[in-house]
């Protein structure tokens, strides 16, 4: 057994443990530390399966923003639950065999595909080409799962659209958010003025190399949000109100952009989503640029959770 291997299989061991306690802890905010802890672990795992993709946007969802919006959810729910309306004994049988089901069925699943599994892998590689983009994984997100990648960002916008609607009729248009303030002089302010341009360079940086390197939109634009929510919890700047018209430009640029490209393909008679081969990279760069301002914009309101404040008249 080599090293690398052992290394392996105790990380293995490891997600799986954490895994079983996140499921079994007693609190709320443990669980959800677990939770975060698994996610960064996994981001380890994706490494180590050269998904280097993968892992920066499970580590910067699962570990990071995911993360501090459980924490929020769960320091909310705290108060309002009591012992009496924990699930019963019942509840959490019925639970975890519906849980060991699932896991058996994948199994089964995957045990029982054919050898060799069936892929499109060689007509994916025969035609990246034509996508000019040099990393494999924006080429397959952007050109043959279009589909699959323009709706993620439609269910965004629409989970932010649901939080919203969480705010009483009379605060709809105001500001997400308590107004947070901070010591002028302290560590988060300093962190807040030292920071921010550091990472919105590299946010920028992650945007461009995605076309030919791990990076992309995803993990560009939620490192322009975590810069943004710095700011905001530092108090040297509030949230934006969610009537303001820029705002909802923003919110909809990725997935506009993405729907005038995806129909331009069918004014040309190619197909939905389809890109001209002559300007494919440059027509999925500027999606990636949109949807970066989109998903920066989304990732911070939905942390910023429900209105809570009247917008200014």
């Amino acid at each position: 057994m080599t090293v690398a291997v052992a290394l392996e299989m105790v990380l293995a061991a490891v997600v799986l443990s954490v895994a079983i306690w996140t499921i079994t802890a007693r609190e709320t905010s443990a669980a959800v530390v677990g939770f975060v802890a698994y996610g960064l672990l996994l981001a380890l795992i994706w490494v180590r399966l050269d998904a280097v993709d993968v892992a920066l946007t499970e580590a910067a969802i699962s570990g990071g923003l995911g993360g501090v919006l459980l924490l929020g959810a769960a320091s909310r729910l705290r108060a309002a639950t009591t012992a009496a309306e924990r699930p019963g004994a019942a509840v959490r049988l019925g639970a975890a065999v519906l849980s060991v089901a699932v896991a058996v069925a994948l199994a089964v699943g995957v045990l029982l595909l054919p050898d060799p599994a069936p892929t499109l892998a060689p007509a994916a590689v025969a035609n990246a080409p034509a996508t000019g983009l040099g990393n494999p994984v924006t080429a397959v997100l952007m050109a043959f799962r279009a589909m699959d990648t323009f709706l993620e960002k439609v269910v965004l916008l629409l989970a932010l659209v649901g939080v919203w609607s969480l705010a009483p009729d009379r605060l709809w248009g105001g500001y997400p958010g308590p107004r947070h303030e901070a010591d002028p002089r302290g560590v988060l302010a300093f962190l807040a003025r030292l920071l921010p341009p550091v990472g919105i360079m590299v946010g920028i940086y992650m945007l461009w190399t995605g076309a030919n390197n791990p990076g992309g939109a995803f993990a560009g634009g939620t490192i322009l949000a975590a810069m943004w929510l710095l700011v905001i919890m530092a108090g040297i700047t509030d949230t934006p109100p969610i009537g303001g018209p820029r705002l909802r430009l923003v919110l909809i640029a990725g997935p506009g952009v993405f729907l005038a490209v995806g129909l331009g393909g069918l004014c040309f008679g190619l197909a939905f989503l389809a890109y001209p081969v002559a300007y494919a990279k440059p027509l999925i760069i500027g999606i990636e640029v949109a949807m970066t301002l989109t998903i920066a914009a989304t990732l911070g309101l939905l942390l910023a959770g429900a209105p809570e404040r009247e917008a200014e008249r």
